[in-house]
């Protein structure tokens, strides 16, 4: 009981927090309050309804009507406080963290749960927790944040939080400690990647 209500609470912070980044998003880039909740939600629940379709199941974000009550929240804040929001930046990045370990985790189990192999369940996991950022960027007219040089690590730490979900399931365990320890890992390494500055490795430019 008490693992479901902690995990409840982090989706519900990850699903807030990647709705603030939608939306501050929008802000950038002048859209109005619709391109706004638009962008907010594809964050949010976009890479679980990938997931979920990927999967052959009903997307999550249909049969949860709180999810978008959080995104409305969200939307609601930037729309009339996106300067402060803006400026809480670190602590929206922060609640990110949590909510890529959740999804990742959890859409990891998921894929696991339904007959996936290892490969396929850490991709799923990966998808669940990174494509709403991706999907994000391609509306909004960037490349995908995940996939420029000079990022911060973001899918790594997810892909290596999903590797570790399905090694301990792989090995008999049902993988409720392991979903809560791939998340932590998945929280420190993102955390520290942004503290540190680490970047996946890229080629060196040509001089032309």
């Amino acid at each position: 009981m008490a693992v479901e209500a902690a995990e409840t609470a982090l989706t519900a912070i990850g699903i807030f927090a990647f709705a603030l980044s939608g939306a501050l998003m929008a802000v950038r880039k002048d859209m109005d309050v619709v391109g706004m909740f638009v962008l907010a939600a594809i964050t949010a629940v976009g890479g679980g309804a990938l997931r979920d379709l990927l999967l052959g199941l009903p997307p999550a974000a249909l049969r949860s009507s709180w999810w978008w009550i959080l995104i409305a929240l969200a939307t609601a804040v930037v729309f009339f406080f996106h300067l402060a929001v803006d400026r809480l930046r670190r602590a929206v990045l922060v609640c990110d963290a949590a909510g890529l370990a959740v999804f990742c985790t959890t859409s990891t189990t998921i894929a696991h749960q339904v007959g996936m192999g290892p490969a396929e369940s850490v991709l799923i996991g990966a998808i669940g927790g990174c494509a709403g950022g991706v999907l994000r960027d391609v509306l909004a007219g960037e490349i995908p944040s995940v996939l420029r040089k000079g990022t911060t690590l973001y899918v790594l730490p997810a892909l290596l939080g999903c590797a570790i979900v399905v090694a301990v399931r792989s090995a008999g365990y049902e993988g409720v400690a392991a979903m809560i320890g791939a998340s932590i890992l998945i929280i420190v390494l993102r955390l520290l990647s942004l503290w540190r500055g680490w970047q996946a490795p890229s080629p060196k430019a040509s001089r032309g």
